[in-house]
């Protein structure tokens, strides 16, 4: 199998995915599950001969979005076996179809090998623990505007409960990422933390959460606040992900400017 059965892989993988989600949403309690099981059984087949180029070195750019399939469909299903959030479905099928769809129009992108600092057994864990929380929170993130500007009635505690825990999951995996790449940058660079400016925007991506956990924490009834406090941290969070790549700071200089053959 090579790369171009992943179109088709990808397509049943989506219907799946799809089909799972609307059964979920018309309350059928265990028909959802062999769908979603089957779907991700179908991305892990897919990636499985695309994730090492012949060399045995991973492709960068795949890696990533590679990532950003595998979290837009097993971590999900998670989320809705433990709280039973119907929409996290929905999100994550077209989710998964945003990153399938980069994957078959952007096919130039698997031919690229890693430059020698990338070539760590930190590279692949890093990537995927933090594309898992960007997962999370980009969800949290859908539901606080949900609830700020399409709900027409006032936001209640128990809805403020599904953003606090997508937060809660999601801070946590980027907290290892972030520890992940503390280790992978002594390997590489010969020093755990350098104010790069990835490093620094990750930090400040860090920190917001961070006040908006305490902020929840200690004022659990300012609901409107907490709500634009999470919209202002994605933005921070897209800064952190690709906003560095247009910062003059960022060219040339910064160590996560990655240089592909």
């Amino acid at each position: 199998m090579s790369w171009n059965h992943f179109p088709y892989f990808a397509l049943v993988a989506v219907l799946l995915w799809a089909t799972g989600a609307y059964a979920a949403w018309k309350n059928k309690k265990h028909s959802p599950l062999v769908p979603l099981l089957q779907a991700c059984w179908c991305f892990l087949v897919s990636l499985l001969p695309c994730g090492f180029h012949s060399n045995d070195h991973l492709c960068a750019p795949w890696a990533k979005r590679a990532c950003g399939i595998r979290s837009s469909c097993p971590l999900p299903l998670v989320v809705y076996l433990r709280w039973r959030y119907k929409w996290i479905l929905s999100f994550s099928t077209i989710l998964a179809t945003v990153f399938i769809m980069v994957n078959v129009l952007k096919p130039e992108i698997h031919n690229k090998t890693l430059m020698p600092a990338l070539q760590s057994p930190w590279f692949a864990p890093h990537v995927i623990v933090y594309m898992f929380a960007y997962a999370l929170l980009g969800a949290a993130t859908v539901m606080a505007i949900y609830l700020l500007f399409i709900k027409k009635t006032p936001c209640t505690a128990d809805e403020m409960d599904i953003t606090d825990n997508l937060v809660y999951v999601g801070l946590s995996f980027m907290t290892l990422g972030m520890l992940m790449g503390a280790f992978w940058a002594k390997e590489a660079w010969g020093h755990y933390w350098a104010w790069d400016p990835k490093e620094t925007w990750a930090a400040v991506t860090w920190f917001a959460y961070l006040c908006y956990v305490h902020f929840r924490r200690s004022r659990p009834y300012n609901l409107r606040p907490a709500l634009y406090m999470l919209i202002v941290s994605f933005l921070l969070l897209q800064m952190c992900w690709w906003g560095i790549n247009y910062l003059p700071a960022a060219q040339g200089t910064s160590v996560h400017t990655y240089n592909l053959s």
